[in-house]
């Protein structure tokens, strides 16, 4: 039977994406993966056996699911997105949602042709595992319902918020992004643990150990990060010691700066 989903791109998002729309009860026959490199795609059938691999869309491998449009998922590099969504076109695709970085809903609307509904997401790298946060938005033709679709395909791989599109830049320079900050912050804590006598795979689990519970703690008690860093910073003690360091450096700054600098940056690529 025809798939209902289109995935376009078998890396790592596309094949993450896969796997928790599996998790999440889709039925592996209502999947279909386009792939153009060719061990890329013998890894995709290994890993889901039961999804359609193929190097490209052809005629009767999509059909619409009752009175929802032909649907496909964008995960390709920039540079082949548009060129992506030519071929869609031709294989009926009229619904649209675009994980590709850089390129605005209205350059895929025009590459698809008529009037598509293309929401565009940004995912960050722990949709990997299943625990990322993405930010979907809508384009000039989408509706609620295509909104629907979009949160219920990206929710298989974490938390969804909605937003305009003009803020898609914002997310990017945040949360796309954020991760790296995060990995630098463990990377420098470590190095700090090694420096003052502790073993690298101490202080590695004493590092990553902590951000885990921070973040859940912070999560958890719903509770500002400015209260929760006060409870830990007694006066004249030794974190108010380290936050100081950390003030007088002014990483707070830095921090701010990097997710502006990111953004901007975000903004640049699609001129």
């Amino acid at each position: 039977m025809p798939a209902t989903l289109l995935v376009v791109g078998g890396g790592k998002m596309g094949s993450a994406l896969i796997g928790g729309l599996l998790a999440g009860g889709w039925a592996p026959g209502d999947i279909a993966v386009a792939e153009v490199a060719e061990g890329r795609r013998r890894e995709l059938a290994a890993e889901f056996p039961a999804v359609t691999v193929v190097d490209a869309p052809h005629e009767g491998l999509l059909a619409a699911a009752g009175d929802r449009p032909v649907g496909a998922l964008l995960a390709v590099k920039p540079d082949a997105a548009e060129g992506a969504c030519r071929v869609l076109a031709t294989a009926g695709v009229t619904r649209l949602l675009s994980i590709v970085a850089g390129v605005p809903s209205a350059r895929l609307e025009t590459a698809l042709g008529g009037q598509p509904a293309v929401v565009r997401a940004m995912p960050n790298t722990p949709a990997l595992i299943g625990a990322g946060v993405t930010a979907i938005a809508g384009g000039s033709f989408v509706t609620a319902a295509d909104l629907d679709w979009a949160e219920g395909i990206m929710a298989a791989v974490g938390t969804v918020v909605r937003l305009p599109e003009r803020l898609i830049d914002p997310v990017t320079g945040l949360s796309g992004s954020g991760p790296a900050y995060f990995f630098l912050v463990v990377e420098s804590l470590m190095e700090a643990g090694v420096h003052m006598g502790l073993s690298r795979e101490v202080s590695r689990t004493l590092v990553v150990e902590t951000m885990l519970g921070s973040a859940r703690l912070l999560a958890e008690t719903g509770e500002e990060p400015a209260a929760l860093r006060a409870m830990v910073t007694s006066p004249a003690g030794t974190t108010a010691a380290g936050v100081r360091v950390l003030e007088a450096r002014a990483v707070r700054s830095a921090l701010m700066e990097a997710v502006a600098a990111a953004t901007e940056r975000s903004r640049a690529l699609q001129r």
